[in-house]
């Protein structure tokens, strides 16, 4: 079954299923060995990986598309692309649609900012008129049509912050009507917020607890009750490169003060070098190259 029907599927049961973020192919390898049933690719942890800046638009469209080709083709579970506010109007929505189609995306995310848009926990953010944004929407879902694609798209809104719940399911409904499959409601506050965007929103719901952890502007409300509550998805976006900051900031930060230069014996700060291999398929590769390049055998013999 094509990853875009596998998502649909797990999506359309209101199960509360939870699509981690990644940043790179190893994150999301990472989160899929973990267990988790789809991954999601991260424009905040994008920005930090590519250009070690924060998420306010800096990062090239190509770039974005080059490492959501890459992410796809490292894991075999259902992957969401984040194209921000889509690379420009509706005709720019719709180019990159039917390349996301292309390389086997199972969904993506689209955002009513303004652009340059900025992460959506942020201070400072504008969005575009409701009108402009279903435009974009409805021309990417005619896109789909016309290939015969199943593509998951999850039209989000960042108006809660702008302009209150109200606006944000006003243009939430407005999105579904043009195409949407999943509505998403960018820092939305508390459970009474939820429990009543679940009640009005006339689709799928997804929600964002951020980094599972913290909250930021998200009540941290358990899965299983989001799941009672009817909420499709709950994103986690930004925890790979979060996590990922802070492994490395302690392992080079205890190496730089280590009066020997060395962390001997300390081996709970990383993976094991043959785990690491293990994890990447070293053997599969070596056994093709075994394979299809035999003077490697023939130098191993001598």
């Amino acid at each position: 079954m094509e990853r875009a029907r596998v998502l649909r599927d797990k999506l359309e049961r209101r199960q509360a299923l939870v699509v981690p973020g990644c940043h790179d192919a190893l994150s999301a390898r990472v989160i899929e060995a973990a267990g988790f049933e789809a991954v999601q690719i991260s424009g905040f942890g994008l920005a930090g990986s590519l250009l070690a800046k924060p998420d306010i638009g800096l990062v090239d469209m190509k770039d974005i598309l080059d490492r959501t080709a890459q992410i796809i083709r490292a894991v075999d579970v259902p992957v969401m692309a984040d194209i921000d506010t889509g690379g420009g109007n509706a005709l720019n929505a719709a180019d990159i649609t039917e390349r996301l189609i292309r390389m086997d995306a199972a969904g993506v995310n689209i955002e009513d900012q303004v652009f340059p848009k900025r992460c959506g926990h942020l201070e400072g953010k504008q969005v575009i008129a409701a009108e402009e944004m279903a435009g974009k929407v409805r021309a990417m879902a005619d896109v789909r049509r016309r290939m015969g694609a199943g593509l998951v798209i999850n039209a989000r809104t960042d108006a809660y912050a702008t302009h209150g719940l109200d606006e944000a399911i006003r243009r939430a409904n407005l999105y579904l009507r043009a195409g949407a499959d999943l509505a998403f409601l960018d820092g939305i506050g508390t459970r009474a917020d939820i429990e009543r965007a679940v009640r009005e929103v006339h689709g799928l719901l997804s929600v964002n607890l951020m980094d599972a952890v913290t909250g930021v502007k998200t009540e941290l409300i358990p899965i299983p009750e989001l799941a009672a509550l009817g909420v499709a998805r709950v994103s986690i976006p930004v925890a790979s490169i979060l996590v990922a900051h802070r492994a490395m900031t302690e392992f080079f930060g205890a190496l730089r003060a280590s009066p020997t230069g060395l962390l001997a014996g300390q081996t709970n700060r990383l993976t094991g070098f043959g785990a690491y291999h293990e994890f990447v398929q070293w053997s599969r590769y070596r056994a093709l190259e075994n394979e299809y390049l035999p003077h490697l055998v023939e130098e191993a013999v001598r």
